[in-house]
């Protein structure tokens, strides 16, 4: 299971990376350039998502919570916004059901 949820944080932030690249150039942030890596990024994304053996909803699930939480750390490393108690609670909350959802598909 360890390394399922090491692969779905890679999975998740080639997302983010990918996301925000073009986010920063559409907020004039960024020149142009940055639209490759981008697409790169969430091509990177998209082929990691085959990599697992269940079905694509469930994978779809687990991974939800496991990008909640990729995207809650990204907010405090990165953004360097401090997380709230209710941020910790929710990626707590989603970060246990998809353990619960692996944890089935791993038997």
């Amino acid at each position: 299971m360890i390394k399922t949820v090491g692969l779905f944080v890679i999975t998740a932030l080639a997302e983010i990376i990918g996301c925000v690249l073009p986010a920063l150039w559409l907020r004039g942030a960024a020149g142009a350039w940055v639209l490759l890596p981008g697409v790169a990024a969430l091509a990177l994304f998209v082929w990691l998502l085959t990599l697992h053996p269940a079905a694509s909803g469930r994978v779809f699930a687990a991974y939800g919570g496991i990008y909640v939480a990729t995207a809650l750390v990204w907010l405090r490393v990165v953004d360097g916004v401090r997380l709230s108690l209710s941020d910790w609670a929710g990626a707590g909350l989603v970060f246990a059901g998809a353990l619960v959802i692996l944890a089935q598909w791993q038997r």
